[in-house]
Order: C-alpha cells, then structure tokens, then sequence
C-alpha cells in the first residue's frame, strides 16, 4: 500500500518552501505539535480501518454552532480534511479543492476541513482570503485528529454515504486527483477496492509520485 505525505512514511520530510527563516520555524513547530498530540492522553489511538465506521466527533465551526460528524451528514461522501496554517501545502489545496466542491456538493459531496490545535481568530485569518465554500470545523485540543491517527498534515480520510472509512489521501493532491477519487465513491461505492482495502493496481486514484498518495485502510 502506498504511503506519502511528511511525518508518515517518508524517511525525510520536504524542506518548507519559505524564503523567510520565521516561517519554517513556525513548520518545525507545527510538525513538533503534531508529535506531541499523538502521544497524548495516555491510549494512543489507533487510525480507523477500511471497513469500519468512521470515529464520531462533535466539533464547533467557525460560526459557533456545533457539527456532528458522521451523523449530520448521513447519504453524502465526507472528506474529512486535516490541516494547519502552517502547513506549507494547506493554502494552496485549500483553494484548489473549492472548484470541485462547487461542482460535486449537489451530488452528495461535503468536504470538511477540520483544523487542528489552532484558535478561532487564527483560522478565521486564513480562511478568510481564500473565498472557500465548504465548511471549517475546529479541534483546538486535538482530540479529533488523535482519534483518526493523525500524524502529518494535510492528510484526507473519506467517508462514504454510510459513514464508514473508505480510504485516505496522504499528503498533498491535485484537485484532479482529489476529484477522480471522490467520484469513485459518489458513482459506485468503493469500486477499484479489492478485498483487502487496497487501491486496485489500475485505479485512477493512485497519486503521481510526489503528489501524496491514496491509500485504502491501514
């Protein structure tokens, strides 16, 4: 099974791709932060498998009012998106994936881009230029991200209409790639998925090299 994305499965994370010495020590941070969620609160939590039910979680967005996340999104395909500002790729993706949202959310397709460790003020001043559409969830303890394995940003994982995990998009995507993968849930459930929850070798899902990777399961 293919594995991407810094801080999961590559030997050496990519260099940030800042100019000024501030920003990547604001990188080095957040990829600390992200260490240190995963070991908290005693029983490390363990990623869900393909197969299972997605972990549920109630979480505020960024208007206040609370969102329950699998429930309150029963018959659509969620994508459950991971990420920070500090995030090198997250600006960027971000903004790609709006163009899919506003062709795919009136088939079923809800994209939820769930921020982890940060205050309201400071998601709020991201957010706020990019002009995004889909909704932004907040979990400032990290308790959400500890719950689905989190470990490196950005990271998707994608649920189907029934709430159950179907995969996740390590790393950072095209909005082609993003695109072609979410169809194949919106058109036909898990097809290109074998047995063992591994992304058949001729699906169109799997991600050039060097633009993340799809993966199927642990």
């Amino acid at each position: 099974m293919a594995e991407g994305g810094y801080g999961e499965g590559g030997e050496n994370p990519p260099q940030p791709p800042f100019d000024k010495g501030g920003s990547r020590v604001v990188w080095i941070i957040g990829v600390l932060l992200l260490g240190l969620l995963a070991g908290c609160g005693g029983d490390s939590a363990q990623p869900p498998n393909n197969g299972e039910a997605a972990p549920t979680f109630q979480a505020p967005n960024l208007a206040g009012n609370q969102v329950k996340v699998p429930s309150d999104f029963s018959g659509k395909v969620v994508a459950l998106r991971f990420w920070a500002d500090w995030c090198p790729y997250c600006r960027k993706e971000m903004t790609e994936l709006q163009p899919v949202y506003a062709r795919l959310h009136e088939r079923g397709l809800e994209i939820l881009a769930v921020n982890v460790a940060q205050d309201r003020d400071t998601v709020r001043r991201f957010i706020e230029p990019l002009g995004i559409r889909y909704p932004v969830l907040l979990d400032p303890e990290g308790a959400t991200a500890r719950a689905y394995g989190v470990n490196a940003l950005p990271i998707t994982w994608l649920l189907d209409r029934q709430g159950v995990v179907r995969g996740k998009i390590v790393g950072e995507a095209t909005a082609e790639v993003f695109e072609k993968t979410v169809q194949r849930l919106l058109d036909q459930g898990i097809a290109g998925v074998g047995e063992a929850g591994q992304v058949a070798p001729s699906s169109p899902a799997l991600l050039p090299e060097g633009e993340g990777s799809v993966a199927h399961g642990r």
